[in-house]
C-alpha cells in the first residue's frame, strides 16, 4: 500500500470512531430524557392523590430504588490474592483449596490453644515468689543449668521434705521440681554477676543458704535470703550539701553570659541578707564570665540556697552551687622575727643576720676566683649564693665591635 492509501484508511477509521461516539452520546441523552419524563409523570400523579397515598407511593418508590444486600454469615472467607493467582494459572482447583482450609483451621486453633496454655504456665512459673535466695559473685559463664545442678548435687545427701516429720529449721534436699524460678539478669548478652532463685518451701531456702562459699566456675558463691538486705552500706542520714565546709559565702557557677547582679540578687533574695555580690565579668564587654560569689550576712543564707530546689536554675541553665571560701575567717599565722627586724630563715653555716660571713675555722679569704677574665673578685662583689653579681660580670665582659664583620665562611652552591 502506498502512503496516500494509508492516509485514506486512517481517515476512514477516524470518521467511523467519531460516528460511533456521537451515536453513543445520543443514546445516553435519549435514555436520560425518558427517565426524567417518567419521573415528572410520577410526581404529577403524586400531586393529584391524597397526602396519605402520596406518602405510601413515595415509600414504595424509595423501597424499589434501594437494593437489598444480603449477608450470609455461614459463607467461607474470600480467597486471598495468592490463591486467586494459583487458580488463574491452573495450579490448584477450588475444591483443593476448600479442603486445605478445612484441614488447616482446626490445626491452627489447636496450636494457638497450646501456645496460650504454655504462655500461661510460664507466667505462673515465672511469677516472683516470696520464698527465694539471692546468689552473688557469679562468673560470666554461669548458666541456669549450672545453678540447678549445683543445688541438687550438693544437697542430695540430705533427707527429702515430708510435711509430717520435717520442721521449719531442718535442711532438706533440693530437687529440680522444687525450684520454681531462676532469674539471671543480663546486660548486652552478659550476665550481671548475680541471680535470683525461688523455691516452694522455706526449708529449701535454708539449704541453699548453707551452700554459700561453694565453688562454681572458679568462684565462691555468696548466697543470701532474697529479702535480706544485711551488709548493704547505709545511706547517709544527712544529705551532703557541698564538698566545701560551711561558710557565709555562696559560689554560683554555670551562669549564663546574660546574667546580671540584679538578677542574682532577685534570685537569691529570699534565702537571706546579701551583703555583697562579686560577679566575674569580661573586660571588653562587661558580661558575666559564668560564675559569681554571693556574700551573705551569716551561714544560714548559703545553706538555705543549697537546700532550696528553686535556686538551682536561672535563665534555663542548671546552676552549680557550693560553699565559697570565707577569707575574712581565715587565721593568719605570723612568722617570728629577730631583734634586727628581719624574718628568721635558714642560712648557710657561718652567715649571720646582716650577711656577714664568719666561718668556724677563723680563716677567711678576702678574694675568690670568679672564673671570668677579671680574675679574682673581692667578697663584696659576690652574691649571697657564692656567684658573681650580674653588674660585676658585665663590667668585665669583652665589648663587641659595632663595625661590619667580613664573612670568613665558604659559599656553597647547590
Amino acid at each position: 500500500m502506498s502512503e496516500s492509501e494509508l492516509k485514506i484508511a486512517k481517515k476512514e477509521k477516524k470518521e467511523k470512531k467519531e460516528k460511533k461516539e456521537k451515536k453513543e452520546k445520543k443514546e445516553k441523552k435519549e435514555k436520560k430524557e425518558k427517565k426524567d419524563k417518567k419521573q415528572e409523570d410520577q410526581d404529577n400523579e403524586l400531586e393529584d392523590t391524597k397526602p396519605t397515598e402520596k406518602k405510601e407511593k413515595s415509600k414504595k418508590r424509595k423501597a424499589d430504588d434501594l437494593e437489598e444486600i444480603e449477608i450470609n454469615l455461614d459463607e467461607k472467607t474470600p480467597l486471598s490474592k495468592k490463591e486467586q493467582r494459583l487458580l488463574k494459572k491452573g495450579k490448584i482447583t477450588l475444591e483443593e483449596l476448600q479442603e486445605r482450609k478445612s484441614l488447616d483451621a482446626p490445626a491452627i486453633d489447636e496450636e494457638e490453644e497450646k501456645r496460650k496454655e504454655e504462655e500461661g504456665d510460664k507466667k505462673v512459673h515465672q511469677e516472683k515468689s516470696k520464698i527465694g535466695v539471692w546468689v552473688g559473685n557469679l562468673s560470666y559463664e554461669t548458666t541456669k543449668d549450672d545453678l540447678i545442678n549445683l543445688l541438687t548435687s550438693k544437697s542430695s545427701h540430705l533427707p527429702d521434705y515430708s510435711a509430717e516429720s520435717t520442721q521449719e529449721s531442718d535442711l532438706v534436699s533440693i530437687k529440680e521440681k522444687d525450684i520454681t524460678r531462676v532469674n539471671i539478669p543480663k546486660k548486652s548478652n552478659k550476665i550481671k554477676g548475680f541471680a535470683y532463685i525461688d523455691f516452694k518451701r522455706q526449708n529449701h531456702v535454708l539449704t541453699a543458704i548453707s551452700l554459700s562459699e561453694t565453688d562454681l566456675n572458679g568462684r565462691k558463691l555468696l548466697i543470701k535470703d532474697a529479702h535480706s538486705f544485711e551488709g548493704r552500706p547505709e545511706k547517709p542520714k544527712e544529705e551532703v550539701l557541698s564538698k566545701n565546709p560551711p561558710s557565709r559565702i555562696l559560689f554560683v557557677g554555670n551562669l549564663s553570659f546574660d546574667t546580671t547582679q540584679e538578677l542574682l540578687e532577685e534570685h537569691f533574695r529570699h534565702c537571706g541578707d546579701i551583703v555583697k555580690i562579686r560577679m566575674a565579668t569580661f573586660e571588653d564587654t562587661g558580661k558575666c564570665k559564668g560564675f559569681a560569689f554571693l556574700d551573705f550576712r551569716d551561714e544560714e543564707g548559703p545553706t538555705a540556697a543549697l537546700k532550696d530546689k528553686s535556686c538551682r536554675k536561672l535563665i534555663n541553665r542548671p546552676l552549680r552551687l557550693e560553699f565559697g571560701e570565707d577569707r575574712s575567717a581565715r587565721r593568719v599565722i605570723k612568722k617570728p622575727t629577730t631583734e634586727e627586724g628581719e624574718s628568721r630563715r635558714e642560712r648557710p653555716n657561718g652567715f649571720q643576720a646582716k650577711g656577714t660571713f664568719q666561718p668556724k675555722t677563723g680563716f677567711q679569704p678576702k678574694q675568690q676566683y670568679s672564673g671570668n677574665r677579671g680574675g679574682y673578685q673581692s667578697r663584696d662583689d659576690m652574691a649571697g649564693n657564692n656567684r658573681v653579681k650580674s653588674s660585676v660580670a658585665l663590667a668585665s665582659a669583652p665589648r663587641q665591635s659595632a663595625a661590619f664583620v667580613e664573612p670568613k665562611g665558604k659559599k656553597v652552591k647547590f
